[in-house]
């Protein structure tokens, strides 16, 4: 069963909470920050100094405390008042062993936190930068959105954070505010779901902005899954992995929106088994849905204000192939320079190419190498014989080295219908598989 890159609830954690006391701040006489982020596989990742050293966070709305889980690339970073503890977070494993940390510098851009808790996950599995391709060292969510109303645009991949003391809302037609549920630092808005006929369902669905995901529903007597459906890996959380079904909902109403033939999935309800606490809810809206919208988060006056942007339309993501990729160690590749002109320099953040320059004009470069992390049963991908362990080369003609990690998934799951090429490497030989992309949800339930 194909294990799908870093996209859900990975970050849907349950911890012991701390006490209250820690603030972030702008300085004095300032009214409001501006951050960029970047949007990867519909996770936003902002940019915090901890006690100095620039890290790399998931925004995640279904986070209370900061945790850090991958330091594997920064020689040294300051951990502050240290204590052991273990954490239990969701998924089908064991409790894991972390650290708990007070009194750390949180900095983003102006605004800073000279007092802030943190939890520091000493597993080394948990490392979900070769599935995104960027370096993630932790997540933050609750005590930004705390301080501030935040206003995350979507579009221009901007959050403006604001002084709530001097935030004044604007009117505006093509927007609609609807009421928001804190409930142990956890936000919660309802909706509807329209399933197997054209009666809905009322449901309470936490904001997750750490999950990548579309629409999650957990079932019951009034929550049943539509007759077309599959298997699946849907996430992985601090507590292990996560699968369940996937599928489609005829229709999504948040406030007055409407998303028809939105992708869902239901977990296995056994994954909640050790949570004590799920407010009360009957699901969850990832960035699959989020990112649809320009966002106003108010949790002090608990609202918030949905604006329709330009990827309200967009289809949703599937995964038409059923390969999951991610980074894994580096190769050597070779290439003739018509006009060399010297070094190329990389994006930052990225994993980075290291290139040499050779006197025939060739330049050998040292990239990542992009491997076939998972295959879902009974998929394209799967039939036409991809392993996992598979190394990428090409797709459709196109040598892949030059390209991120989720412009190669995009290849992959272009569209339904269209036909694929992969050049692979498996134990030193080239092979070429051809598949072509299937909706996996024309198929009956058996």
């Amino acid at each position: 069963m194909g294990k799908k890159q870093v996209f859900v609830a990975l970050f849907l954690l349950f911890l012991p909470l701390f006490g209250f006391g820690q603030t972030f701040g702008l300085p004095e006489g300032q009214k409001h920050e501006k951050v960029r982020f970047q949007l990867i596989n519909n996770l936003i990742i902002v940019p915090i100094e901890v006690n100095g050293t620039p890290l790399s966070f998931v925004l995640d709305t279904g986070v209370s405390t900061p945790i850090l889980f991958n330091l594997s690339d920064k020689d040294s970073i300051q951990i502050n008042e240290v204590s052991e503890i273990t954490i239990r977070g969701l998924g089908e494993g064991e409790p894991i062993q972390a650290l708990r940390s007070r009194n750390n510098s949180f900095k983003l851009g102006d605004i800073e936190n000279k007092l802030q808790r943190l939890y520091v996950v000493l597993d080394k599995s948990l490392n979900f930068s070769p599935a995104l391709g960027i370096p993630i060292h932790g997540i933050i969510g609750y005590d930004l959105f705390r301080d501030f109303v935040v206003e995350m645009n979507y579009s221009s991949r901007n959050i403006k954070l604001h002084d709530p003391e001097f935030y004044n809302y604007k009117k505006n037609k093509k927007s609609q505010t609807i009421p928001l549920t804190l409930i142990r630092k956890k936000a919660y808005v309802d909706g509807e779901v329209y399933l197997k006929d054209d009666e809905s369902v009322s449901v309470r669905m936490l904001l997750d902005t750490g999950s990548s995901d579309a629409i999650w529903l957990m079932e019951n007597e009034d929550i049943q899954v539509p007759d077309n459906f599959y298997e699946d890996f849907l996430g992985r959380g601090l507590g292990g992995d996560v699968y369940g079904k996937r599928t489609r909902v005829k229709n999504m109403k948040l406030g007055d929106f409407s998303l028809e033939n939105a992708k869902a999935a239901f977990p296995d309800l056994e994954t909640f088994n050790t949570i004590k606490n799920l407010g009360n809810r009957n699901g969850s809206l990832g960035g699959e849905v989020l990112k649809r919208f320009n966002i106003i988060f108010d949790y002090r006056n608990q609202k918030i204000t949905l604006r329709k942007n330009g990827n309200f339309n967009t289809p949703f993501q599937y995964n038409f192939s059923g390969i999951d990729l991610q980074h894994d160690g580096v190769r050597y590749v070779a290439e003739r320079l018509a006009n060399p002109s010297g070094l190329v320099t990389e994006e930052e953040d990225t994993f980075g190419n290291v290139q040499i320059l050779m006197e025939n004009t060739t330049r050998l470069s040292l990239v990542p190498e992009i491997v076939v992390s998972g295959i879902r049963a009974g998929s394209p991908a799967a039939e036409a014989g991809l392993k996992e362990g598979d190394v990428i080369l090409a797709v459709n003609g196109k040598s892949i080295h030059s390209y991120k990690l989720q412009e190669v998934l995009q290849m992959l799951n272009e569209k339904k219908g269209k036909r694929i090429r992969v050049i692979i490497e498996r134990y030193d030989s080239d092979l070429a598989f051809t598949f072509v992309l299937k909706d996996m949800f024309e198929q009956k339930k058996p």
